[in-house]
């Protein structure tokens, strides 16, 4: 990994951004390689997705800007799985399922997305894999990879829900001035 590119930070360091800090909107680089600091990253996002409460959790959430998601749909750490340089393909269908975010506490809405996808993956060993989702699992990965892209389940509101959030928003980004 090129140090000069991305730093992580050490693990028990690891907390929560929220909306509005700038590294949520950065696009996250690809992991070069799999190796024991990636390895420390991911337990510990476990570790923080489960203590937050959440059922996903993006690299970029916690401040480190690679392309790595922690998943657990149970919301257990023995249920966790890492996606390392996911990417999502054959989409099919819509849902609509209220979302909400770890990192936009406090807004939570409809957002419409394909019901079905495929995800592609490696492991934390290294090992290429791939699943297809349905339902909140799609929901899931769809939400944890526009993380990496630099994205909100925000931003894909309707003009009505985004109306809704407004105050909670402009709370988040006046403690952020704080």
């Amino acid at each position: 990994m090129d140090s000069q590119l991305i730093t992580i930070p050490e693990t028990r360091l690891l907390g929560i951004r929220h909306y509005p800090d700038p590294v949520l909107r950065l696009k996250a680089q690809p992991v070069p390689r799999v190796g024991d600091e990636i390895r420390r990253l991911v337990d510990r996002m476990v570790d923080v997705m489960v203590h937050e409460g959440g059922v996903g959790l993006a690299a970029p959430q916690v401040g480190v800007s690679l392309r790595v998601v922690v998943i657990s749909l149970t919301g257990k750490p023995e249920d966790a799985q890492a996606f390392i340089n996911p990417e999502l393909t054959h989409f099919e269908g819509v849902s609509e399922v209220e979302e909400g975010c770890l990192s936009v506490p406090g807004v939570r809405a409809k957002v419409r997305r394909p019901a079905v996808c495929t995800v592609q993956a490696l492991d934390i060993d290294e090992n290429p894999f791939h699943l297809d989702a349905t339902d909140l699992a799609a929901t899931v990965f769809q939400h944890e990879t526009d993380h990496l892209n630099g994205t909100l389940f925000i931003d894909r509101l309707t003009n009505v829900a985004r109306l809704g959030a407004r105050r909670a928003l402009k709370q988040l980004e006046n403690a952020a001035k704080r």
